[in-house]
């Protein structure tokens, strides 16, 4: 799943993330690219140009880049950029993430894709029930996050939903909702996670002294889609 960001100055523009700047690649600049798009040929048609997110400290913040080229090398996604002509410069870009404008009024290019403006405000709905509404998209490298408020709580008690298709399978903008099937324990403590001792149980000290030590140990597991 993607969400494009939307770009605050054009109403009616957004932007959408097409891909990130993985590492360079060889002696002349090039650099191996992740995809966001189900449409790479026709994202990285030499002309286009992409604006960077970038760390505000990066010499490269507030430019551009402009596709020179873009090839499949042992089926990896490669491109090369205009002024970007040694590798020397391309390690200075690597982790940027390249967005390109969008009309809003248009619908993405991609499957499964939608703009920050469209699932900002939406339901989330968990079993029939709504539990809360989406209050901000944020995107990292890895994945996209919505941040849900649970209803009835404040921005203190906002949730991060990881955007993959394992937990949101189904976002309904006509209807109003997303609905969300999460792991236990995103929205709510899980039973047990007091560490104060139950009533039943014996204080330390007074257990058999002839019984072994025991330890617990609680492991947590992450979900993540490309």
């Amino acid at each position: 799943m993607a969400a494009g960001d939307a770009a605050g100055a054009q109403p009616a523009k957004t932007q959408l993330r097409v891909g990130r700047l993985v590492k360079a690649h060889g002696l002349k600049g090039a650099f191996k690219l992740e995809l966001y798009t189900d449409d790479p040929e026709g994202r990285f048609v030499p002309g286009n140009t992409f604006t960077l997110q970038v760390p505000e400290s990066s010499p490269w913040h507030g430019r551009e880049l402009t596709v020179r080229e873009f090839r499949w090398m042992n089926s990896h996604p490669v491109a090369f950029f205009e002024g970007v002509d040694d590798r020397t410069v391309a390690e200075e870009l690597v982790k940027a993430i390249l967005w390109i404008d969008q009309d809003t009024e248009a619908a993405p290019a991609e499957d499964d894709a939608w703009y920050d403006h469209q699932l900002v405000g939406l339901d989330v709905v968990r079993d029939g029930d709504v539990i809360g509404r989406v209050v901000r998209v944020d995107h990292f490298p890895a994945q996209d996050l919505l941040i849900v408020r649970p209803t009835g709580r404040g921005e203190d008690a906002d949730v991060l939903v990881p955007f993959v298709s394992a937990i949101v399978p189904e976002v309904d903008v006509d209807g109003g909702r997303v609905v969300v099937t999460p792991p236990a324990g995103l929205f709510e403590e899980l039973p047990g996670d007091d560490d104060s001792p139950r009533e039943d149980e014996a204080p330390e000290g007074d257990a058999d002294r002839g019984a072994p030590d025991s330890v617990a140990t609680d492991e947590a597991a992450d979900s993540r889609e490309d």
